[in-house]
Formats: structure tokens, C-alpha cells, sequence
């Protein structure tokens, strides 16, 4: 009887340990996926980060040309 009750303790445990390591391995798929979301988004931001500094780019050019343009026509 005894010999029972410790292979129900070992089952109890074995099946607690199994549930944990499900939902371990579940939470651990949930965050996979959140990292390549935050991934893509970064990338995207990146992207959006680049055409803005060559827009800006352009537009400090443009300026340039303007005010060379100006200070010919001013002498």
C-alpha cells in the first residue's frame, strides 16, 4: 500500500512537472512570436528612419542651392 501511495506522489509530481513544462513551453512560442513582431516593426521604423534622413538630406541641399542662388543675385 505503501509502495502505491509513493508511485501517486511520483505521478502527482511527474504530472505537475509536465504542466509546467507545457505552459513554459507555450509562454516560451508566445514570446517567439512577440520577438519577430518587434522584429518587423523595428525594421519598418528603421526604414522610415532612413527616408526621413535622406529626405533631409535633400532638403539641406535644396536650402544650399537657395541661398547660393540668392547671394548671386545679391552681388
Amino acid at each position: 500500500m505503501e509502495n502505491q501511495t509513493t508511485l501517486e506522489k511520483l505521478d502527482e509530481k511527474v504530472s505537475s512537472i509536465m504542466q509546467k513544462y507545457n505552459s513554459m513551453k507555450s509562454e516560451n512560442e508566445t514570446l517567439r512570436t512577440e520577438i519577430v513582431t518587434l522584429k518587423a516593426q523595428s525594421e519598418v521604423k528603421n526604414q522610415e528612419i532612413e527616408k526621413l534622413i535622406e529626405q533631409n538630406v535633400q532638403k539641406d541641399l535644396e536650402i544650399e542651392e537657395i541661398v547660393d542662388k540668392i547671394e548671386s543675385m545679391m552681388g
